[in-house]
Parts: C-alpha cells; structure tokens; sequence
C-alpha cells in the first residue's frame, strides 16, 4: 500500500514538470468543442456536457501546478497571489461578456429577470448558487432562454479556488513542493472521495443540487489535484499509466459522449476517470501527443476560455431572435469565434499579462468596485420598468395583470373575492408556522349558501386556473374554494423530494382534512395539478412507479371522500408546451424573430400517446366511478399541431411552465364547467 501511494523508483516524465503543456490545451479544445456541439443540439452529442467534467479535471490539474510553483512564499503572500492570479484571469473576459450579453437580453425577452439575476450572480463566483435557488433544471429547455446560465460552471472553479489555497495553507504551503505525499493531499483526498459520495446519493433526488452545489463538484477538481501530486511524486501507478497508448483513451472518452442522459452519473465517472488516465499518459512520441499538440488545436484550447462564455451568448440570443437553422449555423459558428478569438486577443492575455500599477489588495478592490457597478446597472433594470431597454411587442397576457399567480382576483359583478397569497402554502417556511387557509377568504361564491360546494387542491396549476370558475359561481350557485402549494404532489402519499417537500407534506396532511371535514354530500374535490410531468418523453422505472402511486393514490382518496358522499374530479394532462422553449413574449410576433418565435409546440397525435399511460390509470378510475376526469387537451390543443395561441389569438401559457392564462383559464371554463355539473 506504502508502495503505491508514495514515492517509488519509478521517475515522471520531464514532460510531468510543472511546466507549460501543449497538450492540456489540447484537451481543453476537445473538451469545449463537445460542450459547444451539445449545446447546438444535443441529438448530436447527448452527453457532450460532459466537456465540463473535463475541464475540472484540467482546472484541478494546472491549479495545484501552480500552487506549487509558489510553496516557498508566505501565507499571505501565497494567497493574494493566487486570488490576483485568477481574477487576471477569469474576471476582465467574463465582465465585458457579461455586460455585453446582459444589456442584449434585455432588448428581446421584456422579463429579463432569470438572465440578469444569474448574470449578477455569475459577476461575484455564485451563479451555481443562483440556479440551485432557482431549482434550475440544466438539461430543460428553459435554461437555453438564460443567456448566463453557462456561468454556473465558473461558480464551481472560483468556489474551488477560494477553497484550494486555503487548504494548501492549513495543512503547510511547503507540503506543496516537499518530498514525500503530505497533509494536503490526504485532507484532499478525503474531501473529494465525500465530495463523490455526495454527488451519488444526491442525484438521485435532486439533480439541481447534485450539478450546480460545489460540495458535489468537488471531487472531479480534486482528482486533478491528486492526479499532479501523484505524477509530482512520481506514484508507481500513475508511471503504469503512463505506458497505455492515449489514442485508445481519446477513443473511449469521445465515445462517452454518445452516452444517453439517463446514465449520467455513470458518464461522469467515467470521463473524469479517463481524463485522468490521459493526462497521464499523454507523451511526446505518440500519435495524440502530436495531435494536441498541433497549433490550431492548442489555439483552439488557449481561447476556450472565451469561447465557452461566447458561445451560450451567441446560442441563447439566437435562440431569441432567428433562431438555430442548417443554413444560420455557419453564421453563428463564425460569430463564436470572431468574439472568442477578439476577447482572448485584446482582453484575457492583455489584462494578465499587465503591470498594474496597483497593490494586490488595491487591484481586488477595483475588481469588486467594477463588477458592483455593472451589477448596479443590472439591478436599475429589473427594479425600473421606465429603465427597459426591450425593443418588441409586449404580450397581451401581460398588459391585463395576469403576471402573478398569487393576484386576488375579483369575480365580476359580486363581492366574491379570491385573496391570492392567503390562499397559497408558498414555501416550507409557511409550513413550519402552521399557516391556516380561511375558507372565506379563498371562495368564490358563498360556502355555506352555495347549491354545491367544490373545493380545488393542487400545485401552482390550481391558482393559475382560478377565472375557470366563473360560471359555475354566476350560474349554477355553486361556490368555488381554491387553494394551492406550490410544487405539492399531485396526490397525498406520492413522494416530493423538490426544495418545497415540507409544505407539500403539511398541504395534504393539515390543510385537505381539514377543508374536506367542512364538506357536505354531493359537494365537490377538484385534483388540479400539472400531471404532465408523469409522462417524460423517454418511460423509465420512476415514471412506471409514479403513475402506479397516483392510482393508488387517488383510488384511496376517492374512497375515503366517499364514505361522505363527496365526488372527485381530477384535471388529465394538458399539452407539454413546457417543453416548446417558449415564453408570452416569444408567442407573440416581433420584428426580431422573422422566422418564428421558439414555440416549437409538440404534434398533438405524439402528445396524445405520450400520455397515454397516463391516461389509462385515469380512465381506469373513470369507469370504476372512482374518479370523474377534466379533459382540456382539446382546449389547449386544437389543432393537428398544438400552438401558444388559441383560435382567437389569445395566448393559451402565462409563461415557460406550461401555467395557463387567464385567457387560457377561461377558455377552459366550459369543459370544466360541463364535467363538474354532469356529477
């Protein structure tokens, strides 16, 4: 065991030096070109995001060379300059592109809020922290309409170049340089081996915390770490490595990248594992040492840099204006690395190389100033709508306040009133108070006088269809009670692992008795969520195991409502317009996108079996009269092909998450209106 992991015979490479590699930067061309093509389309390279992984490796790789060079100074000056050192690095490059990118979005998408909150974030090393607030799915369309969203990567390295220095000062800067495997790299290595064991266990769960916190990213940086220690000392295994030809490694690792999704976590090992072996036994003499070696490919990694934050600048802005076509892609190819090649040339090598006139606290100092200020700018935008540089046409939707699901809407021509936020457990926080929802304040229409009483639960969905109701209270003397928590189960028992769980949990175990027990017979629970997501595009274990719990589900509580005399209604699955990239804005026609917006709605004949097992739980209950089902596909979906517009032209979605409009609501109030009369 001594032998393996300490200092042996076998002597590294000179190539192993801490010295400038050609090769690394060869690496890095590979690696940003995989993320580049799975972000065009991920068809090509479903896990191309893969190149990310790669570039923590390298990251932790050329680091801890660094770290190393400078093991003889003293702590403080140890650590200034390294902090120094990255913001030469990473900052100038990232706040000119930031600026530019920030003030782009805001003249084509009107709530430019996601973008220029990451933006802000990505300026100070936290957009990861951001996007995992936001419960950011990486792989979701919507993330392509977030000009920043890619900065969530930055957030991992400077997070990780906080941490490592401080580390190497901890256990001894001169471990770093000295002769024998230190303090430092086992302190590193049991934070990486937790760091994987974190990322595993996480992942399953809630992959928004598994692929943006640092603690599950670190292990992939720490392997690059270990990796130069152990070539530094010379480790026996690493000089077995070195013998195996690099070309079967490239090999391997580029056919990682055809890897399906659903076998992330295996991927990811995967690539880290192979880089690792490359940059071992990557040496002059073969055939891919050559290779990365060459010119053009070490040019292409010098500039990855610039063409990773370039890149998703140009994608997402295209993807908000002309769009992503055969024909554009050379154009918008050309565009990436005109910009990439003009940042690396006039502002990463010329601020890094740079003297200063200034004193490493001084130079941090204006770095922080400056990025404060192009935040400041960012701020004045989102907090002044007279400041708003957006250049198209508003939606409708907007104009008539339907912005917010929580507004308190007021039924026409009565005094019903819904009190929105009084209605809504919105967090976990409400949960832990104990919050009560007051039948009054969330009815339309008189409970205690009303023919009927139907009382709607669900997640944000039931809020967002609250002027769907009209009619029953206008016409028909029933009273509508709406309530809602933001991100619940769609029934009580399925499992919630969401950010919101706690007040999915308190929902359905305080709040539905509680309203059930005021009910009378022949009244009315009306189950409207959003039932799409229980069919992904792709079926797998998960999905055959959720939908077998929401039968169980609903058969359960439908029995329990029956003993009273009470009905169940549940709302099927509407159209996955969240997954059409499309937003209010992008629906409606601008002069900025002459070929269409990015609705790119689903084939209604392909949505319709999609969610055909879906279906069957619920038309199963149906004809067992478990169940009575609200169908409104044909509401939102028309046509051959589902739009964001309905006949009229009014917009069907409130937003990117498949919520309805207040237009859209209405429209459904006479489906909804036929079921719930016909019980």
């Amino acid at each position: 065991m001594t032998k393996a992991l300490g200092k042996t015979s076998c002597v590294a490479n000179e190539h192993f030096k801490p010295s400038y590699r050609p090769e690394v930067d060869g690496l890095r061309a590979l690696a940003v070109i995989a993320v580049i093509i799975n972000h065009i389309n991920k068809d090509i390279l479903p896990s191309g995001y893969l190149g990310v992984d790669i570039f923590f490796v390298i990251s932790g790789f050329v680091t801890t060379a660094s770290l190393t060079k400078h093991s003889n100074e003293s702590a403080g000056d140890f650590l200034l300059g390294f902090y120094v050192r990255r913001i030469k690095r990473l900052i100038p490059a990232l706040m000119v592109f930031v600026f530019i990118a920030g003030i782009a979005i805001c003249l084509f998408d009107p709530n430019p809020d996601s973008s220029l909150s990451t933006g802000i974030a990505s300026l100070f090393g936290v957009s990861n922290l951001s996007l995992v607030n936001q419960s950011t799915d990486y792989f979701a369309a919507s993330t392509e309409l977030n000009v920043f969203t890619h900065t969530w990567s930055l957030g991992i390295e400077t997070q990780f170049y906080v941490l490592l220095p401080l580390i190497a000062c901890f256990t001894g800067i001169n471990n770093l340089a000295g002769k024998k495997l230190g303090s430092f790299f086992w302190v590193l290595s049991a934070l990486s081996v937790a760091s994987l064991i974190a990322f595993i266990s996480l992942y399953p769960t809630n992959q928004a915390a598994s692929y943006f916190l640092p603690i599950t990213r670190l292990w992939e940086l720490g392997a690059g770490c270990l990796l130069f220690l152990g070539i530094k000392h010379g480790n026996q295994l690493i000089c077995e490595l070195n013998k195996i030809p690099p070309m079967a490694i490239i090999m391997t690792m580029i056919a990682t990248l055809w890897i399906p999704l659903k076998f992330a976590v295996q991927a990811k090992i995967a690539v880290v594992e192979l880089t690792l072996i490359l940059l071992a036994c990557l040496r002059p003499g073969t055939l891919a040492y050559r290779l990365f070696s060459n010119h053009r490919i070490v040019y292409l990694g010098l500039i990855s840099y610039s063409l990773y934050l370039w890149h998703w600048g140009v994608l997402s802005l295209s993807r908000w204006t002309i769009g992503l076509h055969w024909w554009s892609l050379p154009i918008q190819i050309i565009l990436i690395l005109l910009l990439s090649v003009l940042s690396y040339t006039y502002i990463e090598v010329p601020f890094r190389r740079a003297e200063w006139p200034l004193n490493r606290w001084q130079f941090i100092a204006c770095s922080v100033i400056i990025s404060a200020s192009v935040a400041s700018l960012f701020i004045s935008l989102l907090r002044m709508p007279d400041f708003s540089l957006y250049t198209g046409q508003r939606p409708s939707l907007v104009e008539k306040g339907a912005a917010s699901l929580a507004n308190t809407y007021h039924l026409q021509d009565t005094d019903s009133l819904w009190e929105g936020e009084n209605c809504i457990i919105s967090d976990n926080s409400q949960a832990q108070a104990g919050k009560q929802i007051i039948i009054e304040k969330c009815t339309l229409g008189t409970f205690s006088e009303a023919k009927r009483r139907v009382v709607i639960f669900g997640n944000s969905f039931s809020a967002a269809f609250v002027q769907g109701f009209d009619s029953l209270v206008a016409l028909d003397n029933y009273s509508v009670t709406i309530t809602s928590a933001w991100d619940a189960s769609p029934i009580r028992g399925m499992p919630n692992n969401g950010s919101r769980s706690e007040a999915s949990s308190y929902y359905w175990d305080n709040i539905m008795p509680d309203l059930v027990e005021q009910l009378q017979p022949n009244d009315i629970v009306f189950l409207v969520n959003d039932l799409a997501w229980l069919s992904p595009p792709e079926e797998t274990p998960d999905s055959q195991k959720n939908l077998e719990l929401l039968g169980i589900g609903l058969e359960t509580f439908s029995n329990q409502l029956s003993v009273k005399g009470i009905h169940l209604a549940v709302l099927h699955g509407n159209p996955f317009a969240r997954e059409a990239k499309c937003k209010p804005a992008t629906a409606t026609k601008q002069w900025f996108q002459p070929f269409g917006g990015l609705c790119d709605m689903p084939n209604k004949a392909e949505s319709l079996l999609r969610r055909q097992a879906l279906d069957n739980v619920l038309m199963s209950l149906e004809r067992q009269s478990k169940i009575y089902v609200v169908d409104l596909f044909d509401t939102f979906c028309p046509k051959k092909i589902c739009t964001y517009n309905a006949a009229n032209g009014d917009l069907l979605y409130r937003d990117e998450y498949s919520h309805p409009s207040v237009e859209g609501a209405r429209l459904s109030a006479s489906v909804i209106h036929q079921v719930l009369t016909s019980i």
